[in-house]
């Protein structure tokens, strides 16, 4: 569905539900990393950029305190009193606006509006795409419009992570949300998670396209699979004892295995090359050599799978089947990318290929897993906006 079906879908909606006109429409896109995974907490670089997948809000002042939210996926719509401190509640899936509203207020010392709104998407959900930031960023949007009042797009981005921490309990990098906030056409954003800072990196030859593969699977780890990687991490850096990733070489990490025990040493490994693989991804696009940025992707899916130990059968099956089309079918690079666990794969390409290795990866896929993926292709696109 594309981004005017989806308007439509979502003022047709807000019209039927609360019988109302929409006066403000706000988008947010989705993301996908080309490359940079789990490395977003640790200082690393990361190299995202916003699809042209989005979720549209469109919603009307209605003169109350209470905001009223229902959505294109058929739950019933949620009641939420924005006139004093907004707590978690359920539905859960309405705690990322929950946190969003509070924060805002926090930030702007504003009275927050009463409205209606109704909610559209076609970011998929669980693949890995981060339809929870697009949808954080778009309800933060939508506030700017019904309040006036303009945030910086970076205080934007910080808002929306800290309601995903606290509200959704997700201790996520600053990547998902500064991709959907900073995005540009044509452009992916290489973010400095040290700094907090985003450069935007050109993505114009029309030679080359991104597919992005979902494998409509989301295993749930019974260990808290996020947060104990997490965990790993801050582990290995104290017991290396420097006060950043980015100060650490691999032979800092070799020298403290004993240390570290076997886990630890393995996850540590993976921050200090997926570093060094970002940064060298950039050079290699720059200079248009694909061959490295291609091989970068490839290791980068393999650290994960087997250092960080995120991938999953699915996500391997995936990448192997665009590995085994090569160079001659017209595929660069392929990862898993994403949280992992499942999820979704990306897959740099030659645009005149792309359809045919979308159509190879769809069947393959398919008879190997007996699951139907869902598989679109995409190029960088527009962040945050009013419509």
């Amino acid at each position: 569905m594309d981004i005017t079906h989806l308007i439509d879908e979502a003022k047709n909606g807000l019209q039927d539900t609360f019988g109302l006109e929409a006066t403000h429409i706000a988008a947010a896109p989705g993301r996908v990393n080309l490359i940079g995974e789990h490395i977003d907490y640790c200082d690393g670089f990361v190299l995202p950029f916003a699809l042209e997948q989005n979720i549209i809000i469109a919603a009307k002042a209605n003169g109350t305190s209470t905001v009223r939210i229902a959505s294109s996926q058929g739950s019933d719509p949620v009641e939420i009193d924005v006139s004093g401190e907004i707590p978690e509640a359920e539905p859960k899936w309405a705690n990322y606006p929950r946190g969003v509203m509070q924060y805002f207020r926090e930030q702007t010392s504003c009275t927050l509006p009463g409205f209606d709104a109704y909610i559209t998407s076609n970011v998929p959900s669980g693949g890995g795409l981060s339809s929870s930031a697009a949808f954080e960023l778009a309800t933060a949007t939508l506030l700017e419009g019904l309040t006036g009042i303009k945030l910086d797009t970076k205080t934007k981005a910080l808002l929306c992570q800290k309601a995903e921490h606290n509200y959704a309990h997700c201790p996520c990098g600053i990547m998902d949300q500064f991709a959907s906030a900073f995005g540009e056409k044509d452009r992916l954003v290489m973010i400095d998670c040290q700094s907090g800072e985003p450069t935007l990196v050109p993505f114009e030859n029309p030679d080359l396209t991104v597919i992005v593969a979902n494998t409509c699977v989301a295993h749930e780890l019974s260990d808290g699979g996020y947060a104990s990687r997490r965990k790993a991490t801050e582990d290995g850096l104290q017991t290396i004892g420097k006060s950043s990733w980015r100060q650490v070489s691999m032979a800092d990490v070799d020298a403290a295995k004993e240390q570290m025990g076997d886990v630890v040493y393995q996850r540590s490994r993976h921050v200090v090359g997926e570093i060094q693989r970002t940064m060298g991804a950039a050079k290699a696009l720059e200079a248009n050599d694909f061959d490295t940025l291609g091989s970068l992707m490839y290791a980068s899916h393999a650290s994960l799978r087997d250092d960080f130990e995120v991938s999953c059968e699915e996500l391997d099956i995936m990448v192997e089947i665009a590995q085994s089309l090569g160079k001659d079918g017209g595929v660069i690079g392929s990862r898993m990318t994403g949280g992992g666990f499942g999820g979704s794969t990306v897959t740099l390409c030659e645009s005149s290929k792309a359809n045919s290795i979308v159509a190879a990866l769809t069947n393959q896929y398919t008879e190997r897993t007996g699951i139907t993926p869902e598989i679109f292709l995409s190029r960088p696109s527009q962040g945050a906006r009013l419509l």
